[in-house]
């Protein structure tokens, strides 16, 4: 009882203890950072403030997921769990027999960048605490500024609060993707196929440059540093490892001006990972953090391997062999292919508004600088994306498909003040618009595929034989993205960069998928269905997304981590993330574009059945192709009469076709 009063006592008196923020956390220069003094700092300034509620309701959401979690940590039964151990055995052999300790990975990150170029353009601000941005919000600050707890992403007000000297200094990007080129010129000597991180950081592979020089990795990466320093006049650290994730472990060890070397053997790095605190692996953020520690007791990568059965019962595979292999240290070693770019975009931040006159201006400033750089690039795309951030930080994103593919910034204009009308009144303190599906998309696609319109044409008259047999199954895409590997080609603020995965959060609609859906699943006889070993029943339970018959929708209706998706003409034939997002293809389309949501379903539903048909000739499994009764497929087909009561369930599917055509004539003449 004692114990419980002071500690309740402790908590009113001093509450910030309890006050979870990303600026208290560790980052290279602040190591001697006294963390309770920012902590409270930073508590008192954003106490009552519009941010600080909406970091309330995001704490208050982490903590119902990780008491979710510990629930059904809870009701895992021992037999369960040593089921699931199997399955971790057999994938820990799996994944030691693809480790690769033949390649050699550089990770090089320039040090406090923008702050480093201000300081070169400007000797005078050499020494002293400077950050990169304003009082609203500052891009990063130089080493001596985080000695006081300043840092990227914090308000401006806060951190001159914690250092009253702090220099602000406005940001200059053409500034610095001139010496982001620079710097890029240098590693391009090393390896021509390195990958840019971001403005700032790159990941190269060395293994080449090293056996034909005779030079080890740390003599590589000494040799680079000095190279970038003597083009630039900025310093930069390095990390040389077997792979990219450990790579960039490494170089964040002895920052700034510093380099670590992992040696490419087994032991060395089961060692330095087993220690190694689950923050500091890219692709872990403050929540997943926190469910991997409170929930589960996961503090270190080597946790992550000794509790292994525990994530694989309650994360998807993807999650759980991504945590697998961080407790490993395994990465990536083969230079992942140079994927097309997909989207590109221009957002703004400034200070929260409602004048609708200012957005509208804002919003053409946006507009206009999205357009060039489309042009620049030779883009065009038809599918816009408005992003609007609000006073109390919530996030909105509208999206619309253009009935052409274009780059004018009077037509971006055009329809982006359509969709922030819609949202009117509001105040916003962020604008963002995003152009996406390009043309090149298109005209580099399989030549194979035929656009909806000719494939409606040609399929239509060959449609009259489906039956109602047949079964079509939508594999939905998975959000989370394992072993730190997935990119994103991304242009924000005017810069164009590979988006690395730094800060990547776990959140429960991030591991959805869907069910096969097959209707005549209970014809089939019980020796037809194949037979597997209980352990190898999980994995494909997890592959294919199948719930766990223990932690079923039926006991757990408020579970979310998968979803049963059928298609059927007469409904939508896709799920829609928070009511907007597609799990296909994510793009984003709000509720009330009524007409652009039954024409991208039906994009998606047409671009399955004719993969369904182009396969169907090869195809052996029931899932792709019809399934046939012994009668019916030893003699020939009769002619039935329809069913009076399945016609007036379902629309044959020729009908549907020829309906959804007409639909999307009316919608172009529109």
């Amino acid at each position: 009882m004692d114990n419980g009063e002071s500690s309740s006592t402790n908590n009113s008196s001093r509450p910030w203890e309890s006050y979870n923020t990303v600026f208290t956390n560790a980052k290279a220069g602040m190591e001697g950072v006294d963390k309770e003094k920012v902590q409270r700092i930073v508590y008192e300034m954003s106490k009552g403030s519009k941010y600080f509620q909406n970091e309330e309701r995001k704490d208050a959401l982490m903590k119902q997921k990780i008491e979710h979690m510990r629930d059904r940590c809870a009701k895992l039964s021992s037999s369960v769990l040593s089921t699931y151990q199997k399955v971790v055995d057999r994938r820990i052999l799996e994944l030691e027999a693809s480790r690769d300790l033949s390649r050699i990975w550089l990770h090089v990150d320039m040090d406090a960048f923008y702050a480093a170029v201000e300081t070169l353009s400007d000797p005078s601000l050499k020494g002293k605490p400077m950050a990169v941005g304003g009082l609203s919000m500052i891009s990063t600050a130089n080493y001596e500024a985080r000695k006081f707890g300043v840092r990227a992403a914090m308000p401006g007000f806060i951190a001159r609060k914690l250092c009253p000297d702090l220099i602000f200094v406005p940001v200059d990007f053409t500034k610095y993707t001139h010496y982001s080129d620079l710097t890029r010129k240098v590693f391009g000597s090393y390896d021509p196929h390195f990958i840019a991180g971001s403005l700032d950081e790159a990941y190269l592979d060395i293994t080449e440059v090293c056996r034909e020089r005779g030079l080890s990795g740390g003599e590589i990466a000494e040799e680079l540093r000095s190279s970038v320093y003597s083009e630039t006049g900025l310093t930069c650290s390095a990390g040389v490892a077997a792979n990219r994730l450990l790579a960039k472990v490494c170089s964040d060890i002895n920052k700034p001006n510093g380099q670590f070397v992992l040696q490419n053997d087994r032991s060395t790095v089961m060692t330095f990972i087993s220690s190694l605190p689950v923050r500091k692996i890219g692709g872990i953020g403050k929540v997943t953090e926190h469910i991997l520690n409170d929930a589960l007791g996961i503090k270190t990568c080597e946790e992550m391997v000794q509790k292994g059965s525990l994530l694989y019962a309650l994360f998807s595979q993807s999650s759980a062999d991504f945590f697998l292999s961080v407790g490993l240290g395994l990465g990536g070693t083969d230079t992942p292919q140079v994927r097309s770019r997909k989207s590109i975009s221009s957002e703004r931040t400034f200070s929260a508004t409602g004048d609708e006159r200012l957005l509208y201006s804002k919003l053409a400033e946006i507009a206009e600088m999205l357009s060039q750089d489309m042009k620049k690039e030779g883009l065009t795309a038809r599918t816009l994306t408005l992003k609007l951030k609000t006073a109390s930080f919530e996030i909105r994103s509208r999206a619309v498909s253009l009935q052409r593919y274009t780059c004018s910034s009077d037509d971006i204009l055009k329809h982006a003040t359509k969709l922030l009308k819609a949202e009117l009144p509001v105040s916003v303190r962020l604008i963002g618009l995003r152009m996406s599906q390009f043309m090149e998309e298109v005209r580099n696609s399989d030549p194979s595929q035929g656009t909806i319109t000719k494939f409606i044409v040609q399929k239509d008259s060959s449609r009259h034989d489906l039956d109602d047999n047949e079964s079509f199954d939508i594999d939905a895409s998975k959000n989370f993205l394992s072993n730190n590997e997935s990119r994103s080609l991304s242009c924000g603020s005017r810069e164009t960069s590979y988006a690395h995965l730094k800060h990547v959060e776990y959140d429960e609609r991030s591991d959805i998928h869907s069910e096969k859906v097959i209707p005549n699943q209970k014809c089939m006889k019980k020796e037809e269905m194949p037979q597997v070993l209980e352990g190898d029943a999980l994995l494909i339970k997890h592959r294919e997304g199948k719930p766990d018959t223990n932690h079923s929708m039926n006991d757990n209706p408020n579970a979310q981590n998968t979803e049963s998706v059928s298609v059927f003409p007469q409904t939508e034939p896709l799920f829609w993330v928070d009511g907007y997002k597609c799990i296909l293809c994510g793009i984003e389309l709000p509720p009330s574009f009524v007409e652009e949501r039954q024409e991208h379903s039906d994009f998606h539903l047409a671009q399955r059945l004719q993969s369904e048909e182009s396969g169907s000739s090869s195809s052996t499994t029931p899932s792709k192709r019809r399934i046939l009764g012994k009668e019916k497929a030893n003699s020939k087909p009769k002619k039935q009469k329809r069913d009076q009561k399945d016609s007036s369930k379902h629309i044959p599917i020729h009908t549907f076709f020829i309906k959804s055509n007409q639909n999307l004539n009316e919608t172009q003449k529109k």
